[in-house]
Parts: C-alpha cells; sequence; structure tokens
C-alpha cells in the first residue's frame, strides 16, 4: 500500500486498525508499513493495532470521544467524561472515561488518556449513538452517567460524595429518568443516592461558579 492510498482511506477517520487496512493483505506486511510511516511522522500509534494519520493528513479533527469507541467498540462515554459534556460538574476531564463489559483498561496516547471502566451486562444501557463530522459515538444519558458514576464508585451513596460532585444545572437531569433508570438498575446503592439527589433537585440547590 502507498501512503497517498492510505490517506484516501483513512484521512476522514479519526483512528484506525490495522484490520481494516490487513482485509485481504498480509498483517504482518501492514504492521511493517505502518511502522516505517510511524518513525517518519507520517502516522501516530494511539494504541495497539491502533494508529491515526498525523495532522498534516487528517481532513477531519479527531473527536476524542469517537476516538474512545474505537479502541473498545463496546464501550460508551460516561462518568466524570459525560457529566463534564452534559455540564453537570463543573470540572474539566483530563481523561475520557467510558463503560464497558469487558475487562477494566486504560492507555495513554498521543491524543489522550482513555480509561475504560467494567460494568456487568445487565447494566450495559442507558447510552445513545452521536455522530458529529461523521465520526460516530456513544455516550450515556445524563441520568445514566450520573447513576453510572454512584454504581461503580465505592461510598458514592453517602452525603459527602455527592456533595464532592458539585452538581450544577440541575434541570438537565430528568426526574422521571432518573426515578426509572435507578429503578432499572436496583440497587439499593443507587437508590440511596437518587433519594439525596431527588431532594437537591427539588430544592433547586447545586453547585454554583
Amino acid at each position: 500500500m502507498k501512503f497517498k492510498e492510505l490517506v484516501t482511506l483513512t484521512s476522514n477517520m479519526p483512528c484506525f486498525s490495522t484490520s481494516f487496512l490487513g482485509a485481504g493483505k498480509s498483517l504482518p506486511q501492514v504492521r511493517l508499513q505502518l511502522d516505517r510511516w510511524e518513525k517518519k511522522g507520517k502516522v501516530m500509534k494511539v494504541a495497539k493495532s491502533i494508529y491515526s494519520l498525523s495532522p498534516p493528513y487528517l481532513s477531519v479533527r479527531p473527536n476524542p470521544f469517537a476516538i474512545s469507541s474505537i479502541l473498545r467498540p463496546s464501550s460508551y462515554i460516561s462518568l466524570q467524561t459525560a457529566l463534564s459534556f452534559y455540564g453537570l460538574i463543573p470540572e474539566y476531564t483530563p481523561s475520557i472515561t467510558a463503560i464497558t463489559t469487558g475487562r477494566p483498561w486504560q492507555v495513554q496516547s498521543a491524543s489522550g488518556r482513555y480509561v475504560f471502566r467494567h460494568i456487568k451486562d445487565s447494566l450495559f444501557w442507558g447510552y445513545q449513538q452521536q455522530t458529529i463530522d461523521d465520526q460516530t459515538y456513544f455516550i450515556a444519558s445524563p441520568e445514566k452517567a450520573l447513576l453510572d458514576l454512584i454504581y461503580i464508585t465505592a461510598g458514592a451513596d453517602q452525603p459527602a460524595f455527592i456533595e464532592s460532585l458539585r452538581l450544577q444545572n440541575l434541570d438537565k437531569l430528568n426526574a422521571y429518568t432518573l426515578d426509572t433508570t435507578a429503578e432499572r438498575m436496583n440497587s439499593k446503592k443507587v437508590f440511596r443516592a437518587v433519594n439525596s439527589i431527588s431532594s437537591m433537585m427539588n430544592n433547586d440547590e447545586g453547585f454554583e461558579l
């Protein structure tokens, strides 16, 4: 494969896998060619078997959420990353956090740090597909992102933890969706947290900048 052909195939993609390029070709040969292009600065290695074109050759700005979905196809953006995205917490989150039913995993690359947290199969829902600039990813609803965080974090049903989140813009949370999401998750810990969060919503409380 010539580099011009690679650019034609992948310039609109945030990143790509060796298996994507290896269809009908020798994978060892594809890996060798990518290694050569990486040394020349034409491509960047994002993770094992995942690459992206270097910025001069890309025709789109890579979306970190889309990269996360390529790194771990069976995953969705959630936890602090989704909460920050929706404006529910004031902090910028330097890592992209996602939920998966696979093993926990994290990777540091030139494009950022990606963290994948495990959740059991029965709780892998509550997300939707979004596409921006032809880059597709899956992201939890505001309510599911918050309750995912509560569910997987030790002591997260305690008032001190909920207060530490400094929740804001509580009008972005739907009370009915929050309750029905908690019911489907069927966790006493989540129920306790929702009672505290619902009280904050009813009293129009929340952290203000």
